[in-house]
């Protein structure tokens, strides 16, 4: 005999393994990364005649989620938990340790906004955004 439900199920095409398994990834990435970003290890700035630069340190939870073999842009770095200044960029990836994430920005460039200052540094024509392919 049939159990009766306090309720109707409306069959819409899915299966309700698939809709639970979806859950349960959101809740897991959700919550590593809002469990670990406290974890995340940030350098000293330092600085070269054009750029300041700063790497961070990705905790291993947070490092499985990050996409493998592709500068991050501001968004993606930013879901994974990473919290600075505006104007800093993804230019490298160090292969031997990809769990660090190396940024940059043009020196002069306002924290707030993100805009380079003009100036010395506006005639310069290679900004972290054109950063030549690894090979």
């Amino acid at each position: 005999r049939k159990r009766k439900t306090p309720f109707r199920v409306r069959q819409c095409g899915h299966s309700w393994n698939a809709l639970l398994l979806a859950l349960m990834c959101a809740a897991v990435l959700i919550s590593a990364t809002a469990t670990t970003a406290p974890n995340i290890q940030y350098s000293e700035k330092y600085f070269d005649m054009d750029f300041e630069y700063r790497h961070v340190v990705l905790p291993a939870e947070v490092a499985r989620l990050c996409p493998k073999g592709k500068l991050l842009s501001e968004n993606e770095w930013r879901q994974l938990g990473v919290q600075q200044s505006r104007g800093w960029g993804h230019y490298a990836i160090h292969r031997p340790e990809p769990h660090i994430l190396m940024f940059r920005r043009p020196l002069g460039t306002d924290p707030v906004t993100g805009s380079v200052a003009t100036g010395a540094l506006a005639s310069k024509t290679k900004t972290h955004n054109e950063i030549p392919k690894e090979k």
